[in-house]
């Protein structure tokens, strides 16, 4: 059986863009308050990811790292 680690990565995608907070806001209409808290929630409101996967032109899976594990 194969498992996942999860690990959310969207402050990473946001350096790499150049893009703060807010201006991810402005393109995806996300609160900015979700946004802040997004690498450290565990759950993710399907509505915030789809929002926020088009604002930045990604697949909704690169905005986390998966690392498969064996058990």
């Amino acid at each position: 059986m194969v498992k996942y680690i999860v690990k959310p990565r969207l402050g990473e995608l946001l350096k790499e863009r150049k893009l703060t907070q807010l201006q991810l806001q402005e393109l995806s209409g996300v609160p900015q308050a979700s946004i802040s808290r997004f690498d450290s929630n565990k759950r993710h409101e399907d509505a915030h990811l789809v929002a926020i996967s088009r604002a930045l032109g990604v697949a909704i899976e690169d905005l986390f790292e998966i690392t498969p594990v064996r058990e």
